[in-house]
């Protein structure tokens, strides 16, 4: 399981112990729903009935069911893992640390406090600093949305930001010199009905 495990945290770029990287799936799957909830337990009876009316099936999940957690917890796991702290986000910008702090407060950089200090996704750098247009994409993003959330938005392909007639992540189009108004303008709908 161990060399499977650190074959496949190489390929991905990850640069973690296979035990340490474990130690964070373990963590991510406590933070979580509990391991077996009752999706009505959620729910009024008025509810209830109205949303089995329409087709929605809030019985629990059998015991063969796959979890569907497990995606969660590992893309959270992968979150935090690729993270720079404040001092390897400062060296990649080449700014002082207290600049990074700076902008972790003035919504300028994307981050969450963790053990240990600040954690910074590594979605919103590049190889010459910043995201370009990032600024503009984060105050676009509504302030109930967690990194997690917008790490997907900003790394899954969008049907409206096109290179080359193929679908881009959010990421690749401001990488390619992309609007980022356009971006902003997805990204100010994360966490709306669709």
């Amino acid at each position: 399981m161990t060399v499977a495990l650190e074959h496949v945290l190489a390929k991905a770029g990850l640069r973690v112990d296979p035990t340490e990287f474990l130690e964070l799936v373990e963590e991510a799957a406590r933070r979580l729903s509990p391991a077996n909830p009752d999706p009505a337990d959620y729910f009024s009876a008025d509810q209830r009935e109205a949303l089995t009316d329409v087709g929605l099936d809030l019985t629990p999940r059998r015991p063969d069911e796959v979890d569907s957690r497990a995606r969660a917890v590992a893309a959270q796991a992968v979150l935090r893992d690729s993270a720079l702290t404040v001092a390897a986000a400062a060296e990649a910008v080449g700014v002082d640390t207290s600049r990074i702090r700076h902008r972790l407060a003035a919504g300028r950089l994307a981050g969450w406090k963790d053990r240990g200090g600040w954690r910074l996704p590594a979605w919103q750098f590049a190889p010459s600093g910043v995201l370009p247009g990032l600024e503009a994409v984060l105050a676009a993003v509504p302030d109930d949305q967690p990194p997690l959330v917008v790490a997907a938005f900003m790394t899954t392909p969008q049907p409206d930001l096109r290179i080359d007639e193929e679908p881009a992540t959010p990421r690749q189009w401001l990488l390619a010199g992309g609007s980022p108004t356009r971006v902003a303008a997805l990204a100010s709908a994360l966490g709306t009905p669709a």
